[in-house]
């Protein structure tokens, strides 16, 4: 499995993880695999695709 970042948000945000969790549910909802992840080197929350799933 492979992934593609799409999107990256600061994990200093006075929300925390709400604004990538957000974006990633609006994404699911239009039919892609999202999910955040958290990068501790840029320490930032990372909206991520999975590609290459057998479905």
């Amino acid at each position: 499995m492979t992934g593609q970042v799409i999107e990256s948000f600061p994990a200093g945000h006075p929300r925390g993880s709400w604004p990538a969790d957000e974006f990633a549910a609006v994404q699911r909802a239009a039919g892609r695999d999202a999910t955040v992840v958290m990068d501790l080197e840029s320490d930032a929350f990372l909206v991520v695709v999975r590609q290459g799933e057998s479905r």
